[in-house]
């Protein structure tokens, strides 16, 4: 079936760095998109970064543009968001997604279960 688990998360002082990971099985990885999300308590989950089936092509939401890269190895079905200067406001519950194409990457129905970022002033 298809698996999408995330990992790399935990507690970090503001100012440093996460890399996350999101290995992916159960599908044809290297055919998909893939993208990553958070959800802040109370707040509704939002768009933090997106990229092509090939790499080629990058998306970021403007609040972390600068800060954070997302990447992927399609040799290991994995893809990566390596999150640095990392601020209070940067709390959340990080998802990763596959989706077909970047466009219907919102409302993908394939996301993993999400991994906790803490970032502490």
């Amino acid at each position: 079936q298809v698996q999408l688990v995330e990992s790399g998360g935990g507690l970090v002082q503001a100012g440093n760095s996460l890399r996350l990971s999101c290995q992916c099985s159960g599908f044809t990885f290297d055919d998909y998109a893939m993208g990553w999300f958070r959800q802040a308590p109370g707040k509704e989950r939002e768009f933090v970064a997106a990229i092509s089936y090939n790499g080629i092509t990058t998306y970021y939401a403007d609040s972390v543009k600068g800060r954070f890269t997302i990447s992927r190895d399609n040799a290991k079905n994995t893809v990566y968001l390596l999150m640095n200067s990392l601020k209070p406001e940067d709390t959340a519950v990080y998802y990763c997604a596959a989706a077909t194409n970047l466009a219907v990457m919102p409302t993908t129905p394939l996301r993993g279960q999400g991994t906790q970022v803490t970032v502490s002033s």
